[in-house]
């Protein structure tokens, strides 16, 4: 079975609290890539790590629900989520901003 490149998209991910970047961008990195999911980070401090994946919906929604609970060193308060390229997302799928 072979998925349809339609319910693959790239999203903008903000995670804001404690976050410890030091071990939790590693952390990101091997979970992302167990997914399946490439990954570009874009900033990374104390308060907050920002990080462009592209991949199936369905398998970023798991690299969020794994970050919420994240490592035992980090505190994450905040996930935000935005689509970077809305061209290969069915309009039934995209978020109104």
């Amino acid at each position: 079975m072979t998925r349809s490149r339609q319910s693959e998209l790239r999203e903008r991910i903000t995670i804001l609290g404690d976050v410890n970047s030091a071990s939790f961008v590693p952390w990101i990195r091997r979970h992302a890539d167990k997914l399946g999911l490439s990954q570009d980070f874009l900033y990374a401090g104390a308060e907050r790590i920002e990080l462009e994946v592209a991949g199936p919906v369905d398998l970023i929604d798991m690299l969020e629900m794994g970050c919420s609970l994240g490592p035992i060193d980090v505190w994450v308060d905040e996930i935000q989520r935005r689509i970077v390229d809305p061209i290969s997302t069915p309009k039934s799928e995209r978020h109104l901003t």
